[in-house]
């Protein structure tokens, strides 16, 4: 059985960042990283529905280590996968990757110290164990199930499963969702198709963006490229951070903000209510990032159309609504959302204790509380992942470094009593519906200090990075 220092569950955006991390700050420390699919990039592998896209700009989205150098600061999936082989390849991480290694099973052992980390075809032991997968289920999406699906005589397709040899050209689409995918898919299928109808339920809180930012090419112009990168950085944190505390505090004006600026580029036949007025609050959900107006140009072509409505059942040649109005379809996209895992459904166990992630809290948003050597590396909501991931990356390089210092093989986060009596919150705290339904599964956040995980970089930069890693709250052993 092969021993590492360190194991990195996942190469996607947060596993190749941890490599990075872990070579360059831990260099005495072995480390592999276990992907369970035949390809590095994660997500951006994943998904290859049409018009797949970041919806955070790539300078804070990518990596600080390796700047983004192409144009658009809102990129397509296929250059931002370019992007991950690159710098996977320009560091030698993908030396250090094991392909087709699904992680089924993970047993610490506290006489040893040691994590037994079974996959579908073998076994290893580590000193530490890294979970960098993320949140989302790779093996399915959300689906529904409408009533008379089976009667319809079209083609029914999930975005996380999207067929290679599929041609919608000159078919008549219906995309159910108003989330990010089918505020991604409209635009992008129309035109090629004969129309594409948008079919939401709710709709969600969307904004228009320039997919080049002119600022940013005028520094990168005039700028040696490593300064022109961190200040095009800085400046992306310092304005997205200050616009979600501002949405959050005055919720009524942002509210007002994005929907009047939606109404002016929706063409006259398509209201601003109800087809694009939430019911909740800005940020209570994810907003929906529109590249160069993309939507709003298909919705004025007369290629995308909208409509606010519930779905009674299928009919063999389309959708009845609520309404009682007919949407005709030759294929139907339910875009109906993400189901999310904890830990990239690990089976976990200590001491031959199971652990139920929902029963933990998180201690500064990565590790969970009386489970020792283990991390789990999750994103931001309201900003780029890759902010947050990498800070957690670092900071596992300084708690590697403290045990190594210290002459000390474990560490612990030890919750206190009166978290438990607080108000459970999951870990992701956003009223969006993947959310909700994974609110049993997930673990969970308390209600202050290094058990609350805050939406705030600049906070979390100051903490992570300088705060002691020898808190009182960390138990070493």
């Amino acid at each position: 059985m092969e021993h590492l220092d360190v194991l990195i569950v996942g190469a996607g955006l947060s596993g190749i960042g941890a490599a990075y991390r872990l070579q360059t700050r831990c260099p005495d420390r072995t480390y592999a990283v276990l992907e369970a699919r035949d390809a590095l990039g994660g997500t951006w592998d994943l998904f290859r529905y049409p018009g797949v896209r970041s919806d955070s700009d790539m300078f804070t989205l990518g990596f600080p280590f390796h700047p983004w150098k192409a144009a658009k600061a809102i990129a397509d999936g296929p250059s931002i996968l370019d992007y991950l082989h690159e710098t996977a390849s320009a560091y030698g991480i993908d030396k250090h990757i094991r392909f087709g290694q699904r992680v089924v099973r993970a047993s610490w052992s506290s006489s040893d110290a040691l994590w037994t980390v079974e996959t579908g075809t073998g076994s290893y032991t580590c000193s530490f164990l890294y979970v960098c997968s993320g949140y989302y289920d790779y093996d399915s999406g959300y689906v529904v199930d409408f009533e008379g699906q089976s009667s319809f005589e079209g083609r029914i397709v999930h975005p996380q499963h999207w067929p290679s040899d599929l041609d919608y050209t000159g078919q008549r689409v219906v995309v159910i969702g108003s989330g990010a995918t089918a505020v991604t898919l409209v635009p992008a299928m129309a035109g090629t198709a004969e129309h594409v109808t948008m079919l939401q339920r709710t709709p969600s809180y969307v904004a228009s963006r320039p997919a080049r930012d002119a600022f940013s090419d005028r520094l990168r112009a005039v700028l040696p490229e490593n300064l022109a990168h961190r200040l095009i950085r800085g400046k992306n944190v310092a304005v997205s951070t200050a616009l979600y505390s501002a949405f959050r505090k005055w919720p009524a004006h942002a509210a007002w903000l994005l929907n009047s600026t939606v109404a002016r580029q929706l063409p006259e036949s398509i209201p601003v209510d109800p087809h694009f007025t939430p019911q909740y609050k800005p940020w209570d959900q994810r907003l929906c990032l529109v590249p160069d107006a993309d939507l709003f140009k298909a919705l004025h072509n007369g290629s995308a159309s909208v409509v606010t409505d519930e779905i009674d059942r299928f009919t063999p040649h389309g959708l009845l609504l609520r309404s009682g109005q007919e949407l005709e379809a030759d294929l139907v996209v339910t875009a109906t959302g993400l189901r999310m895992v904890a830990l990239g459904n690990i089976q976990l166990t200590v001491d031959g204790r199971s652990v139920e992630p929902h029963d933990m809290f998180v201690y500064k948003g990565m590790m969970l509380s009386g489970v020792p050597n283990l991390a789990w590396c999750i994103g931001y909501t309201n900003n780029s992942w890759t902010l947050r991931s990498d800070l957690t990356s670092q900071y596992v390089c300084r708690l590697l470094n403290h045990l190594t210092a210290t002459g000390t093989r474990i560490c612990i986060p030890e919750v206190d009593q009166a978290e438990y009596d607080a108000p459970p919150r999951p870990v992701v705290d956003l009223s969006s519906g993947y959310i909700r339904r994974a609110a049993a599964i997930l673990p969970r956040q308390g209600s202050q200090g290094p058990w609350r995980l805050r939406q705030n970089y600049p906070r979390d930069l100051v903490s992570l990075r300088f705060s002691p890693v020898d808190d009182g709250v960390m138990q070493f052993v």
